[in-house]
């Protein structure tokens, strides 16, 4: 199996509350093509949350949690994943790891 590596777009949050960086990303970049496939997006004429929608974002934030990840709580950054880290090359890294061993 032949995987990509594209570049998850971090964003500068503001710290924490001991002033240590946080940097936000969306959920959607913790997610690999078997879990996109596993739960596909349909469209439906009824508006109601697409549980689809629900599960993908709760298999992102159990992998984003095995790397000190949480759920950002946030108006501004809808979906996202928010990490503490003074490398965040080296977070990003430890992402596509864990999206390679598919855990």
């Amino acid at each position: 199996m032949t995987t990509t590596q594209t570049k998850i777009e971090f964003t500068r949050v503001n710290n924490d509350v001991n002033g240590n960086p946080r940097y936000a990303c969306h959920f959607t970049d913790l997610l690999n093509e078997q879990d996109k496939a596993d739960y596909p997006l349909r469209l439906s004429p009824v508006f109601k949350v697409n549980d689809n929608i629900n599960a993908r974002y709760a298999i992102a934030l159990r992998r984003a949690r095995i790397l000190g990840g949480k759920r950002f709580h946030n108006k501004q950054y809808g979906g996202g994943i928010v990490f503490q880290s003074y490398n965040i090359q080296a977070t990003e890294a430890r992402i596509h790891e864990l999206l390679e061993t598919g855990s």
